[in-house]
């Protein structure tokens, strides 16, 4: 094992792809957390990092030899308006790396210090952002959600200001790769076709070498994306993740997620919730992520055009029968998705209609939406219980959270329970055991969020961040004394908006 060796192939690709990154001193970084597991899958030393050098490296202070960071080029619609260049204004590309299932794995900063596409931003990340993508990314990867990995978090031991002077931190990010949609369009929107198609290659053998086997590599390169992408967001929509910003320079062409803002995981199930505070419209609320998907992928499609045939209007049809597939591949993923959280195996007609009733009754009752899928994972709640029925009607809301789902959800559990039936010898116990593999008990929180960076940044207390950390990167088994990690947010407690890292 090498302590630090990498490769930048995306360097290779020619100079107007990415910028040379200058490093920027701080003044006495320290480790937060490094991810010794992910260290090591990575064919990493977690000694060497979490030493001296490897500290340094991390807080973009000092780089070994022969690692040499980039800001990558890219565009992107934020919020539907167009930006012909962005690029990594606060992010370091430092090479890639060979895990040990033979994936090649990307290693950035981010929050290392200004960049030549900073513009008028210092290039820094505070402390409490760099938290929150640590424990919401490293939750989802264990929720079994693509996405991009956190390494390490380090203190650069000096302050960012925002609104009030803050604590800085760097994030180390792991991802398949940093090429986004925006990537394609900053090729595009300079009628630059040679650099889309050295991206497109690039992209290609990267994520998708099927593709490169087609009579049309490029559309299969879309229909590719477009299927992950599909497939990406139905499972955010089944665990009621929100990512807040869904624009095309946050949409990575791998199909994981990216960017860790404003983002959020509903409480009470309400499809037009949003978390992020400057999305005012609801443009990237819950229920329209789907939606907001197949925007950003037509953007994709668009740039992708001078690629997919010579003539405009053969390429246009090309492009909207691929986008034409998504709907079909949302839709059969989030329901596949549903499925397995009720309790089905067996596809019928139907189940669209129940789940949709579901929904429907929670978002009238105002339920918990990870606490009501998780009841009905209770072998108990899958049983006809008229007595559980009559006592909690009896006391109300005073009753524990199962008792409030089961007398909330009283029309729709017959009928849910006689769909049951239908699936065969199927005993409760079996059923309640894969109900509660894809429904998780913990899930990090708003308030626990808020709560873990308050701490860290107030009492320079990281245990809070800690504890989180281990509980929601172990979301489905219940864990002794953590009861208050699976509850929703107290009137007091409720955190409305959360915010951009920059």
């Amino acid at each position: 094992m090498t302590h630090f060796t990498l490769t930048q192939s995306y360097a290779a690709l020619p100079e107007r792809f990415y910028a040379p990154a200058s490093l920027t001193p701080v003044s006495s970084p320290s480790l937060i957390k490094l991810n010794t597991p992910l260290a090591q899958t990575l064919g990493l030393d977690p000694v060497w990092l979490a030493g001296a050098e490897g500290i340094n490296m991390l807080a973009g202070h000092t780089m070994p030899e022969g690692v040499t960071p980039i800001a990558l080029a890219y565009a992107g619609h934020q919020f539907g308006h167009f930006v012909p260049q962005l690029g990594d204004g606060r992010a370091m590309l430092l090479g890639n790396v060979t895990d040990t299932s033979g994936h090649v794995r990307e290693i950035q900063l981010k929050g290392a210090g200004r960049t030549a596409f900073s513009r008028r931003g210092d290039g820094r990340a505070a402390l409490g952002p760099v938290l929150r993508e640590y424990v919401v990314s490293e939750a989802m990867a264990a929720l079994g959600v693509p996405t991009t990995r956190a390494l390490a978090a380090v203190r650069t031991g000096e302050r960012v200001y925002r609104e009030t002077p803050l604590p800085g931190a760097v994030l180390a990010r792991v991802a398949a790769s940093h090429i986004r949609v925006g990537t394609f369009q900053f090729f595009a929107a300079r009628e630059d076709h040679a650099g889309l198609r050295l991206l497109a290659d690039y992209a290609i053998a990267r994520h998708y070498p099927q593709a490169a086997q087609s009579a049309m590599p490029y559309l299969a390169f879309l229909e590719s994306v477009i299927t992950a992408q599909a497939q990406l967001v139905a499972k955010w929509m089944n665990l009621g993740f929100i990512h807040g910003v869904m624009n095309t320079d946050n949409m990575a062409i791998s199909g994981e997620t990216l960017d860790y803002g404003p983002c959020a995981f509903m409480e009470h199930y309400d499809p037009s919730t949003v978390f992020s505070f400057i999305d005012e419209r609801g443009r990237y609320a819950y229920a329209n992520q789907p939606s907001m998907a197949l925007w950003d992928l037509t953007r994709l499609a668009e740039a992708l055009l001078p690629l997919l045939a010579e003539e405009e209007t053969v390429a246009i049809e090309l492009a909207q029968n691929a986008l034409n597939q998504f709907e079909a591949q949302f839709q059969t993923a989030y329901l596949a998705g549903m499925r397995a959280k009720i309790g089905l195996t067996h596809p019928l007609a139907e189940d669209g209609a129940l789940v949709q009733t579901l929904l429907t009754t929670m978002h009238k009752n105002r339920l918990d939406f990870t606490q009501t899928f998780r009841t009905l994972s209770q072998t108990e709640v899958m049983q006809p219980r008229p007595e559980l029925a009559e006592h909690t009607q009896a006391v109300g809301t005073q009753l524990p959270a199962s008792h409030r789902v089961v007398s909330a959800l009283a029309e729709w559990l017959p009928v849910w329970r006689h769909r049951l039936a239908q699936e065969g010898a199927v005993t409760p116990a079996a059923r309640a055991a894969a109900m509660q593999a894809v429904n998780p008990l913990y899930i990090p929180r708003n308030h626990l969020v808020e709560d873990m960076i308050s701490k860290a940044i107030t009492q320079e207390d990281d245990s809070a961040f800690e504890t989180l950390l281990a509980v929601t990167t172990n979301p489905y088994q219940e864990q002794t004394g953590r009861a208050q990690y699976a509850r929703p947010a107290q009137p007091h407690e409720v955190v409305e908006h959360t915010f951009c890292g920059t």
